[in-house]
């Protein structure tokens, strides 16, 4: 059965535990949260007694640690991480010989392992295959993806309020922004931030600004707005200041590119009246990005963003032939479209 992340955390919360689960997205801090829940609500765990981790080097032993018995315990704990189980092989439309093995002994002994397992199968990415079938018709099958940024900021919003300090909407969209989408390293931040303002205080966007840990894509915008607006010695800052927190150069290179390639993407999808979200391929919990690339494309016209992507694919070319370093080359672009 499929069911709703908050639908499975609110039987978990009751301490209610199926016999199967299949758990699957990219939000790992989500995923990790409800396994945790799981252990705790399974009770004591001795590893290699009555709990078992299973990932794609040992998976040929999943049936057979389901039928060990779990010695001196009710029911044993079995997690199946990343194992590959529910990938399709190739263009293959069969299962492999394993996927197939695994799909009908859930199947068709669903009373066995209701009896004397919890069976949690953890994967990042899957295919709708026969094992997965299997599992939507045994056991609990969950979606965990990113949160939309709405969520993001009711779920940062509960920790602020559980320890006592104060936040607004916009703050915390702020935080989005500059730390990314991601809520692992989002719970690391807000943290941080409340135990700076403490209790009764409030987290401001001051305090975003000194404590909050930029990802790559939000200093590229600020490197892009600095360019755009003819700030060359901003510019160059916020490239050497990335260099000195140790991203690597060909990082930098490689999302300077994809940075540009979206502005010339926007371009264009502005040009034909297009989608742009779709244009950009942006996920669910990046739409509000679109504000931002469409201010920045004000700054460039198209045929010079494309001559700027032309600079960064010959700087990738001319380095790995040492002809030139990529650092030199990068702020000589910057001035060179700065001017």
């Amino acid at each position: 059965m499929e069911i709703k992340y908050e639908t499975l955390e609110k039987e978990l919360n009751s301490n209610e535990l199926k016999p199967m689960y299949l758990l699957h997205g990219n939000e790992a801090y989500l995923i990790d949260n409800l396994i945790k829940k799981i252990k705790k609500i399974f009770g004591e765990l001795v590893q290699g007694i009555n709990y078992v981790i299973v990932d794609e080097t040992n998976l040929k032993d999943l049936i057979f640690n389901i039928e060990v018995p779990a010695f001196g315990y009710d029911k044993k704990l079995i997690l199946v991480k990343n194992s590959g189980l529910f990938k399709k092989d190739g263009r293959k439309k069969e299962p492999t010989p394993l996927q197939k093995e695994i799909g009908e002994y859930i199947l068709k002994n669903k009373n066995l392992i209701e009896d004397s397992v919890v069976l949690v199968f953890v994967e990042e990415e899957i295919d709708k295959n026969s094992v997965y079938e299997a599992m939507k018709e045994n056991g609990i099958v969950c979606q965990i993806d990113e949160l939309k940024p709405t969520q993001l900021v009711q779920k940062l919003k509960q920790v602020c309020n559980l320890y006592k300090v104060n936040s607004d909407e916009a703050t915390l969209n702020y935080l989005l922004e500059t730390s990314g989408t991601n809520l692992q390293p989002l719970m690391n931040e807000i943290r941080k931030l409340i135990e700076y303002a403490g209790e009764g205080g409030k987290i401001t966007k001051d305090a975003v600004d000194k404590l909050a840990i930029k990802q790559i894509e939000s200093v590229i915008f600020d490197l892009t707005d600095n360019l755009g607006n003819k700030k060359i010695s901003q510019a160059i800052e916020v490239l050497e200041n990335l260099i000195y927190q140790k991203e690597p150069i060909q990082k930098i290179l490689i999302t300077l590119y994809n940075h540009f390639k979206k502005l010339y993407l926007c371009t264009l999808a502005i040009e034909s009246n297009s989608d742009i979200i779709m244009a950009l391929n942006l996920k669910p919990n990046q739409t509000f990005l679109v504000s931002k690339y469409k201010k920045q494309v004000s700054y460039f016209s198209k045929e010079i963003l494309r001559k700027m992507l032309q600079e960064f694919v010959q700087i990738d070319a001319q380095s790995k032939i040492g002809l030139v370093d990529i650092d030199i080359a990068l702020k000589s672009v910057l001035c060179a479209y700065c001017s």
